[in-house]
């Protein structure tokens, strides 16, 4: 080369800053031929591919160049790219490495805090977090991830003034002012709702317009304002469900699928299937299955695993088919003709990075596994299932009003009302199924009777899952681990009454998702 290496590595990464990247790649490889010992050029030849979409060659140069000097900023790139594809076990392995010699920049220490967070372990995120921050203060993007950080791990004061501390800095990070909302219930002392207002006003981007009209219905509606608040979140739902290529028709194909190819996968046999026995909290979202996961993982044998996609994938692993959606009917018809023992080692594997493995069993709460029932049964017969079931307009209300991952298609249905009450009558009819088809598996454990019976429900499902009693588990608000759901503020409070029949708040509104349900066949008062 003619140029030093430094001031041909500085020269790269500048152009990566710029979004060069084809530059930068092309520039990258040129380095990396004329000096095949040297490490850098393989890394950000790895760095550029991956950012043009080619992760897996991304992978395999960062790999090299780890093969040729183990920095830290490499491992930790590494571990990025291998949660993109999947690969959570590997991933830890880079992050262990990476934390022999931490990255010396700021985004590299944000990088190593993401991947934790992604492998759900965010008490070890925090500290990545903040060594970002440190560096690099006047990043929006690092202070956003540590205040979130310090949220989940139940540090709320010091998340406030984090997120307060950024919104100085950007009065118009929606990000920031979306998770502030939510860190506490609002009063009329202490509120936002008039910079809320002004921020949502000045807002033009549609993502940024989404995140503010949230936060300034669910203040709105702390401070006792339900009207106001539902219309905010009625205009906000109905601007976003504009932009999105959804129908219900969609869902209610995979629904129909998993209806019609039940018996197909009831009678796969199924030969060497695990004997572990992990807790599968499902559900509608939020009807309390973080509450039910807080209340099991409070118990001295169980430990949360959190929302893992661990099942999912194993399916989809199953099934081979390469739509790129990972449930699909095509997915259903394929995995319903795989083999549930594969399904279950499969998904153990998947589920282990994300595992302590301190305890004896643990709780993966993701609630779409719903749709997985028949093959859960048959893939891990031991395991323990139990399905939250919740008022069914306490349900939609609750969908319709709390903002999921943006950009998962698992949700899309939660942006229309009626689409959630469709949704909803869905997943009615198919938890008929399961429990025609498979006698005593599923607790239907329902939120207003923990509620009102915290001691003998609590029982009930300590005795389905095969635990022995424990007082821990009535004293859930005080179980310390994280918590990374729309629920996290409301779990590390004792059981409390004020969602049950909520919908009463928004009847006007809710009348005509109230006629849908009540024309399908569904009780509603």
């Amino acid at each position: 080369m003619d140029r030093p290496p430094d001031a041909t590595a500085n020269a790269i990464r500048g152009a990566l800053a710029r979004g060069e990247v084809a530059t930068a790649l092309a520039a990258a490889d040129r380095w990396r031929h004329a000096a095949p010992d040297a490490a850098e050029p393989f890394f950000l030849a790895g760095v550029a591919s991956a950012m043009l979409g080619q992760v897996s060659a991304g992978i395999a140069l960062i790999e090299q160049a780890i093969e040729r000097d183990g920095r830290g900023e490499f491992h930790a790139q590494l571990a990025r790219l291998y949660t993109l594809v999947r690969r959570d076990d590997a991933a830890a392995r880079a992050l262990a490495a990476a934390e022999t010699a931490p990255p010396g920049d700021a985004l590299g220490r944000d990088t190593m805090g993401c991947v934790y967070a992604r492998l759900g372990d965010h008490a070890a995120s925090l500290p990545h977090f903040a060594a970002a921050v440190r560096l690099e203060p006047a990043n929006p993007a690092f202070r956003y991830n540590h205040a979130a950080a310090l949220s989940f791990v139940g540090r709320q004061a010091e998340a406030e003034d984090a997120l307060e501390a950024l919104i100085a800095r950007a009065p118009a990070d929606a990000r920031a002012h979306h998770l502030l909302a939510g860190l506490r219930r609002q009063t009329p002392e202490r509120h936002h709702v008039d910079r809320l207002a002004a921020a949502r006003a000045a807002a033009t981007v549609p993502r940024d317009r989404l995140l503010l009209g949230y936060a300034l219905a669910k203040e709105l509606d702390d401070l006792a304002d339900p009207h106001g608040a539902f219309a905010i979140l009625a205009q906000t739902n109905a601007e976003h469900r504009a932009t999105l290529p959804y129908r219900f028709a969609d869902d209610a194909a995979i629904f129909d699928a998993i209806e019609a190819c039940w018996a197909t996968a009831a009678a796969q046999p199924a030969s060497d299937t695990p004997s572990a026995a992990p807790i599968l909290v499902v559900g509608m979202p939020r009807t309390g299955t973080t509450l039910v996961d807080r209340i099991l993982s409070s118990h001295p044998e169980v430990e949360s695993a959190g929302e893992l996609q661990a099942l999912p994938l194993a399916v989809k692993a199953a099934a081979g088919t390469r739509e790129r959606r990972v449930l699909d009917p095509d997915t259903i018809r394929a995995a319903a003709r795989a083999d549930p023992a594969a399904i279950g080692r499969d998904y153990l594997a998947r589920a282990a990075p994300h595992v302590a493995g301190r305890r004896p069993r643990f709780v993966d709460k993701f609630p779409g596994n719903f749709l997985y029932l028949g093959l859960i049964a048959r893939a891990l017969p031991q395991a323990a299932i139990v399905c939250l079931r919740r008022d069914a307009l306490d349900t939609v209300l609750a969908n319709f009003r709390n903002l999921f991952a943006v950009g998962s298609r698992y949700y899309n249905y939660s942006y229309d009302l009626l689409d959630t009450a469709a949704y909803y009558q869905r997943f009615d009819r198919l938890m008929a199924l399961w429990r025609a088809a498979l006698p005593g598996r599923v607790l239907e454990l329902g939120y207003e009777a923990l509620v009102e019976d915290q001691a003998g429900q609590t029982r009930r499902l300590l005795d389905h899952c095969g635990l022995s009693w424990s007082d821990a588990c009535l004293d859930f608000q005080a179980n310390a681990a994280p918590v990374s759901t729309p629920s996290a503020a409301q779990v590390r409070r004792p059981l409390y009454r004020d969602a049950v029949g909520r919908w009463r708040r928004h009847a006007e509104a809710l009348e005509p998702a109230r006629a849908f349900l009540r024309s399908r066949g569904i009780a509603v008062e």
